[in-house]
């Protein structure tokens, strides 16, 4: 099974509990304005990457606390994604997923079995003009943090890294997470 990607970042702090390999998927319906990843949302550009090949990757990162789901939106590509976050609970990583859909929008059996999978989502479209720096994990203050499994709580988010800044081979700065001031 293929799932097409927009980018990967080997270890983040910045998006979920614990040193985490973030999966930027590629292709999103919502096209919240004001995205911050505006360049993820055509669901035919980034790559296509076999799961065996990005489990390979994730596997040979260690020390790493979970994997990190965001986008484009994960939700249209569940299948892939949950196999995804199989091959990764039984090596024994967190899954945290960043989703522009509230649970009750979830209506295939794939999505409602990659929401099963998680242990933490970050769950609501993206709004601009509710735009918060209160919580950990959230944009706008209409997004719902869900703790699906038992494995984190609310506490987790007390520690957690608001934004970090990657520097590329290129020479490019990219940040992740939710920075402030940064608009």
């Amino acid at each position: 099974m293929k799932l097409r990607l927009a980018r990967t970042i080997a270890r983040s702090l910045a998006n979920g509990p614990g040193e985490r390999f973030v999966v930027w998927v590629q292709g999103c319906p919502i096209h919240c304005p004001g995205c911050w990843n505006q360049d993820t949302w055509d669901a035919h550009g980034g790559r296509e990457v076999s799961l065996d090949e990005l489990v390979a990757q994730i596997s040979a990162e260690a020390g790493l606390e979970g994997v990190t789901f965001t986008g484009g939106e994960p939700m249209a590509q569940p299948e892939a994604l949950a196999e995804l976050a199989t091959a990764c609970r039984a090596r024994g990583l967190s899954v945290f997923i960043f989703t522009g859909y509230r649970q009750e929008q979830l209506k295939s059996p794939a999505q409602q079995k990659l929401w099963s999978l998680a242990d933490i989502i970050v769950a609501g479209p993206y709004v601009q003009t509710q735009r918060s720096f209160e919580h950990a994990w959230i944009g706008s203050a209409n997004q719902q943090v869900h703790f699906v499994s038992s494995r984190y709580t609310a506490a987790d988010q007390l520690i957690a890294v608001r934004a970090e800044a990657h520097l590329e081979a290129d020479g490019t700065i990219t940040w992740t997470g939710f920075p402030e001031g940064l608009d």
